[in-house]
């Protein structure tokens, strides 16, 4: 990592011919829908395999056409539009949630910034286009979906839809928070908010392993943000039907669905783009060929990666349950919360060493430090936490009994009473057993009693 910020060159873009921006908008559309058409059947496949079933294998070979009849199916769908609606918002919302999820890929880089490729005998770089702040755009974009939402859930005039759209709302506030932090600590590091430069930086090590916990953070924040398993709450079929989207049917319902696979296409991007390294080979093959960064080999690199995380949501939804409520949004405020903004100050205390000139050992050292007091001062106050916690929680006197049948009918106890004891029978050990038709009392459980009743 250099010691100063890096400088966008930015000069590749903005120079294109109209003719060859709107081809590039085409393909990024058109990538997001394909790899959306794909995923769907991936997901079907992937989980019927985990749960031994069989999947889609009636439309097209191997059941690969089935998102497609999916998709014809939706739209021949009768269209409808519930008496207590407010019509234009209940329409509006769908449009509102699928638009923004394809406006992200504007800036993910396929492919190096310089002229790597020629289209119709045109040079130009593997991207659609980048900013200066690119990183913020992508967070303004995601962050509009979501009144596609909420919106929905209001507009429809029902309880369950209501319900999803508040928990959405509440959710994404609360994972968003994080995620922004996560940004932060990779363009903090490496200097820069474009994205195409954040890739760059990386062309020796990729933040994955030298930002860990930030890419963990996202990892889970964008689950959380895509509304997928294990954090479906808005959608919770269990206890909302189908939560936002209830009373949806047709083409609207599509559009939803749409928008939820695009979100986890982009948030893939998003993810390869800062910390898996961008469109750049793994190891091993950057290694030994030096032309695998150059040409059109950075799509089928970038490609690779955006499917593992695919995969990665595939696996999620397979295998763990959908969590509670309270349990979602304790994970966001109490632990992603705390731990992004203390490893955001971690990474800009290194940043800040290393712009002083400070060697590594250094670096490490003060940091090491600082680390080790942090937690030993919370281990401290833990202590002490649990010492008042069990003081309070000694009995200081005898709760007050009270009649439950008192009103004439049962009530639970208020705080500081207590149910009276119930009698209960003693236990057939404790009771002793007389032996019919005989002097002995001794119980005859015993072998002095049986040895008694012989003789």
């Amino acid at each position: 990592m250099s010691p100063y910020l890096a400088a966008e060159d930015l000069s590749m873009f903005g120079h294109d011919p109209w003719w060859l921006i709107l081809l590039k908008a085409v393909f990024c559309f058109a990538f997001l829908m394909v790899t959306v058409l794909f995923s769907i059947v991936w997901e079907r496949k992937v989980v019927a395999w985990m749960q031994l079933r069989v999947g889609p294998n009636r439309h097209g070979p191997w059941g690969m056409l089935q998102s497609l009849a999916d998709g014809v199916k939706l739209m021949l769908k009768e269209d409808i539009i519930v008496k207590r609606a407010d019509k234009a918002v209940y329409v509006l919302a769908p449009i509102v949630a699928a638009i923004p999820a394809f406006m992200a890929i504007a800036v993910i880089p396929f492919g190096p910034a310089g002229n790597e490729i020629s289209i119709f005998g045109h040079r130009t770089t593997m991207q659609l286009t980048d900013l200066p702040i690119a990183l913020l755009y992508i967070l303004a974009v995601a962050s509009v979906g979501i009144y596609g939402i909420v919106l929905a859930g209001w507009s429809s005039g029902s309880t369950y839809p209501l319900l999803g759209g508040l928990r959405s709302c509440a959710q994404m506030i609360s994972y968003e928070i994080a995620m922004g932090a996560a940004f932060a600590s990779v363009f903090l590091y490496s200097g820069s908010m474009s994205t195409s430069t954040i890739v760059e930086q990386q062309n020796d090590r990729w933040y994955i392993l030298l930002l860990p916990v930030s890419f963990l953070i996202y990892i889970v924040t964008m689950v959380g943000e895509t509304n997928r398993a294990p954090f479906d709450m808005p959608e919770s079929e269990g206890d909302l039907v189908g939560g936002f989207n209830t009373e949806y049917s047709s083409i609207k319902f599509a559009l939803f669905m749409l928008a939820e696979y695009v979100n986890m296409v982009t948030v893939s991007a998003v993810s390869t783009t800062l910390f898996l390294g961008g469109w750049r080979a793994p190891w091993p093959i950057s290694t030994f060929w030096e032309g695998a960064n150059h040409g059109w080999w950075p799509m089928l690199w970038f490609v690779i990666k955006v499917q593992l995380l695919l995969f990665f949501f595939i696996w999620l939804r397979g295998t763990l349950p959908r969590v509670r409520y309270d349990q979602l949004m304790k994970l966001g405020w109490k632990v992603l919360i705390p731990v992004s903004v203390v490893w955001l100050m971690l990474v800009a205390s290194v940043r800040a060493l290393r712009n002083e000139n400070y060697g590594f050992s250094d670096v490490l050292m003060y940091v090491g430090g600082g680390v080790l007091a942090v937690l030993l001062l919370s281990l401290v106050i833990d202590m002490f936490r649990g010492a008042k916690a069990k003081e309070a929680a000694r009995p200081t006197e005898e709760p007050a009994a009270f009649d439950p049948m008192a009103g004439g009918f049962p009530v639970p106890p208020l705080p500081g009473q207590a149910l009276p004891p119930v009698p209960r029978r003693r236990s057939r050990r404790e009771r002793e057993l007389i032996v019919s038709g005989g002097s002995d009392t001794v119980s005859d459980g015993t072998s002095e009693g049986k040895e008694a009743s012989d003789g």
